[in-house]
């Protein structure tokens, strides 16, 4: 019982900073899982889809509360993520884990530099609007889900600073978006790791309890953020993502 009640408030943590960033906790879950527990790369990552695919399922319903998400550039992201995600965790199931790990600390430097390279060097305002639409929305949706399959993170993580630095939206709207995209292709990875045993139920699902207790919290200081802060503490958290994941590799 003490067990639940300390993954419970691990996971409130964890569902604030997923709702902050619109990615569910699983980014900073699989580190956590990884160092704290000493769970292998695979186990981390299916664990921590227990508590990100209700995360997202609730923080897509507070982004569309707040800023309405647009279904004819959610779809084509969601559908083209669902078949590239669940392609990715059939291929992540069999990885060796070491090298696994350091693909991942990789994706997250990689996907750092990205970010803040579009924060600090930005010629054009963000938008509600997009610049580009279908099919690079399906292109951006294979791509972030095929990549979100095989690390476990949904693909959102992927799909933020894109939407952001290509498509010329705002920070908001790109995570609403991204969230969209993350829940079919959360769910079918999560189905083919636990179809793997590569989740630990008894500790996935009181990290789920308490991210959805607190995820909307993350959701509310997202939208009071001004736009340049909210994606230089996005560039930094990955950045601390992939520093403590480090320390296992």
């Amino acid at each position: 019982m003490i067990e639940w009640v300390l993954f419970a408030l691990l996971g409130a943590g964890l569902g604030t900073v997923g709702g902050l960033f619109g990615i569910g906790g699983g980014l900073i879950a699989i580190p956590a899982l990884s160092v704290l527990f000493n769970l292998d790369q695979q186990l981390a990552q299916g664990t921590s889809l227990v508590m990100v695919v209700p995360n997202v399922l609730l923080a897509l319903w507070r982004y569309h509360q707040r800023n309405r998400i647009e279904a004819r550039h959610a779809v084509p992201l969601a559908m083209a993520g669902f078949v590239c995600a669940w392609l990715g965790s059939l291929w992540a199931v069999g990885l060796d884990a070491q090298k696994m790990r350091l693909g991942f600390v990789a994706f997250l430097v990689v996907l750092a530099g990205w970010s803040l390279l579009l924060t600090y060097l930005r010629s054009r305002p963000p938008s509600a609007q997009m610049r580009y639409r279908w099919p690079w929305l399906g292109v951006l949706g294979g791509v972030s889900g095929l990549l979100g399959g095989v690390f476990g993170v949904g693909g959102a993580v992927v799909a933020t600073p894109v939407l952001t630095g290509v498509f010329g939206t705002t920070q908001v709207v790109a995570q609403g978006l991204a969230l969209a995209l993350a829940v079919p292709s959360t769910g079918v990875t999560l189905v083919t790791y636990a179809v793997h045993h590569h989740v630990d139920w008894n500790m996935g699902i009181p990290l789920a309890i308490g991210g959805l207790l607190s995820i909307g919290w993350g959701v509310k200081v997202a939208h009071a953020l001004p736009e340049k802060h909210l994606r230089a503490l996005f560039s930094g958290f990955l950045v601390l993502c992939a520093a403590i994941l480090a320390f296992k590799v």
